[in-house]
């Protein structure tokens, strides 16, 4: 299956814990390629591309409670890749 883009907004106690961070160790760990950005409402916009089942991995991480901070609600919304993104960086 080819690579896929997700779209992914984080809610919850997501910002000044180390989120960002966290996620893109996890990322990294599966390969993935993308950023996680603070939003001004509080929110972190991932945006991930790779292999449809490591960035499944990744959602499920987000989702499973043992993130820092607190997840209240994690929307992952799926294309295809676009390319021209390298390394996974924090905004």
């Amino acid at each position: 299956m080819p690579d896929q883009r997700a779209d992914i907004w984080v809610h919850g106690l997501v910002q000044g814990v180390g989120f960002r961070w966290w996620t893109r160790s996890r990322a990294l760990e599966l390969g993935l390629v993308g950023s996680a950005t603070n939003t001004v409402d509080g929110r972190v916009h991932v945006v991930a591309e790779g292999p449809p089942a490591a960035l499944d991995a990744l959602v499920e991480q987000l989702r499973s409670g043992r993130t820092p901070g607190s997840v209240t609600t994690v929307i992952d919304n799926r294309g295809p890749a676009r390319g021209g993104i390298s390394g996974f960086v924090e905004r």
